[in-house]
């Protein structure tokens, strides 16, 4: 059990660096009017995201915690859906680029850290 913990935090930590790059190519994309493009990412981004709020909350069943918050990551995903509904693919671009990369990137530092079991 150990080692596949190990091996899904290795994988996170891995793929959490790729969201904040593909952030900046979703936001370049939606600017260069590549909405097809873009769309494609951004249902990519949104299984990705989903992925790890649920290798946190797992993470957290098994006593190992990291400094992210999965809600924040989780109003992401409703504020990108709302902009995409309006159509307004320039807000949708900000909210890549000015807050979900630097998001991701500052949740790229983070790691699991084992926590100690309350005693009784």
């Amino acid at each position: 059990m150990t080692n596949l913990i190990y091996e899904t935090q290795d994988s996170f930590y891995e793929y959490i660096v790729r969201v904040a790059q593909g952030a900046e190519t979703i936001a370049s994309d939606l600017r260069e009017d590549r909405i097809g493009e873009a769309l494609q990412l951004i249902v990519q981004f949104s299984e990705g995201v989903s992925w790890l709020i649920q290798v946190i909350l797992l993470m957290r069943e098994n006593n190992y915690s990291i400094n992210i918050n999965p809600s924040e990551m989780n109003e992401f995903l409703v504020e990108i859906n709302d902009g995409l509904e309006r159509q307004d693919y320039i807000i949708v671009a900000d909210m890549f680029e000015y807050e979900i990369k630097p998001f991701f990137e500052e949740a790229a530092k983070e790691k699991f850290h084992e926590m100690k079991e309350e005693k009784h």
